[in-house]
């Protein structure tokens, strides 16, 4: 037995949590790190018990197997049970859990780089908490060295197949759920006569999805398939993807293009021109559809949400799901009869009270790519009218997010303090096309009201050695030349 302080380990490892789980290059990634996560979970959070069922899957990248096969050891030497779902998209495996009334574990880095992975953990109710994450981190465990030596990956078989107790067996009903989740909330000709096209690139969500909007009626077009990985992050689209995005859109004549980050819990949303829709524009479109009146959203996301004059509440949090999951327990708490969350990155979470028509949604607490895609699409039939249509109605705020990558979290660090504490630091950036700062919102980094309604906020990624920048203003050419000007000073400033 090797005694692991999971403290110590986090900082020998480099492997932490960030915004949404703990996350690392895949080399600090090694069979200890993971199964003394996976242990340190179920011992430190008291889920630890004989015959407990935890879920278990993970995403298309190459480095995952290997970590659920870590995991998977983890887990069994708790005294759990591994019950494998395979390859799916997190809400997927979220709700299957949550219906179980088990914990579950996910193995994904979501968007970020090819070089990294993570692990997200859930409990029986859902996503773990901060405070979840302090007693993980701040337990210590036994770890049996000998447990780790299993077959190099885990070996995906249907159901009932393989008689090595180390082989991973892959339970099909996670999958059957989430796609029932849908076909039997929405009409199932609902999409009859359009064309939709699915960027399925390396998505764990490209063969569920295609498999929904088909079940829904859609002549469903395949896009931009590949078994190379693809990091997409639906916050800072490349430019890439963007003619992507035109060019599919004129070539197959498609209503509208539906894709999804890496694990399927962030849309990315195309309108009939290849357009895609900024992430928390979807997610106050899908929170209007299901007839939220308070949504929670974090600090970084549109002002026309205010604006919009749509919801008797929005409230402000810190950026990342567990920010977002507090504050939707607060609005329940104190009065808010059906509550929705949402990010910048169009992951939908779904509270209490919520309906599509005259059906009630069942809760989940957890971002989702489908049902913002899904509600999306059905507004615009709903109304008779194109998906870019759907934004005639809302104010005329825009926004535009970019980052710099390989950018040190003490750089990003550094900036933000002089800009915080030096009222003449921002000339060096904007110098006076902006004005002098009207308001600093200090919430999550530093987001930066001027005197000319534009706003400009900054951020260390919670995630990777990143600096994001988030701008927001009168138009989109506007909002995007603010970010790229940002970005493109502030690199200049550190080469």
């Amino acid at each position: 037995m090797t005694k692991i302080n999971i403290q110590h380990m986090m900082a020998e490892s480099g492997v932490a949590f960030g915004t949404s789980g703990a996350r690392g290059l895949v080399s600090q990634m090694t069979d200890q790190v993971c199964a003394a996560y996976s242990l340190a979970f179920l011992h430190g959070l008291g889920l630890a018990k004989p015959g407990q069922r935890v879920a278990l899957g993970m995403d298309l990248r190459p480095s995952s197997p290997a970590i659920v096969r870590a995991c998977a050891a983890g887990i069994r030497q708790a005294g759990c049970e591994v019950d494998f779902c395979g390859m799916l998209p997190t809400p997927a495996l979220a709700l299957y859990a949550l219906a179980q009334g088990i914990p579950a574990i996910m193995v994904t880095g979501s968007h970020i780089p090819f070089d990294r992975n993570g692990i997200k953990f859930y409990r029986a109710e859902g996503e773990i908490s901060k405070a979840d994450e302090a007693a993980i981190t701040g337990a210590e465990i036994e770890l049996e060295e000998k447990s780790l030596f299993l077959p190099p990956h885990p070996s995906l078989l249907p159901e009932g197949e393989g008689a090595d107790a180390n082989v991973l067996t892959v339970n099909p009903a996670a999958l059957h759920q989430y796609r029932q989740r849908y076909t039997d909330l929405f009409a199932a000709d609902l999409l009859s006569g359009w064309r939709v096209g699915i960027y399925e690139h390396s998505s764990a969500a490209r063969d569920c999805l295609s498999d929904v909007l088909g079940a829904l009626g859609a002549d469903v077009v395949s896009l931009g398939r590949t078994d190379t990985f693809v990091p997409i992050d639906t916050e800072a689209v490349s430019e890439e993807d963007r003619q992507r995005g035109l060019a599919w859109a004129a070539e197959h004549r498609l209503d509208a293009i539906i894709s999804t980050d890496g694990d399927g819990d962030r849309p990315l949303i195309g309108d009939e021109t290849g357009n895609w829709l900024r992430g928390d524009i979807v997610g106050l479109l899908c929170a209007h559809f299901l007839g939220a009146d308070t949504v929670v959203t974090p600090v970084s996301c549109n002002t026309a949400i205010e604006a919009s004059g749509l919801f008797r509440q929005v409230i402000r949090t810190r950026i990342g799901s567990p920010y977002v999951i507090a504050g939707m327990e607060q609005a329940l708490a104190t009065g808010g009869s059906s509550v929705a969350g949402f990010e910048a990155n169009g992951g939908f979470l779904a509270g209490n009270g919520l309906t599509v028509g005259r059906q009630a949604l069942a809760a989940l607490p957890t971002r989702d790519a489908i049902l913002p895609a899904l509600a999306v699409l059905a507004m615009a039939r709903q109304q008779g009218c194109k998906v870019s249509d759907l934004l005639a109605g809302l104010p005329q705020r825009y926004t535009a997010s970019d980052r710099l990558q390989d950018f040190p979290v003490a750089n990003s660090r550094a900036l933000l303090d002089s800009l915080q504490r030096d009222d003449t630091a921002y000339r060096s950036l904007w110098d006076d096309e902006l004005g002098a700062p009207a308001q600093r919102d200090l919430t999550d980094g530093l987001r930066l009201t001027f005197e000319n309604g534009e706003i400009v906020h900054l951020r260390p990624s919670g995630n990777a050695p990143e600096l994001r920048c988030y701008a927001e203003a009168g138009s989109m050419e506007r909002a995007q030349a603010l970010v790229t000007l940002t970005l493109q000073r502030i690199a200049d400033g550190y080469k």
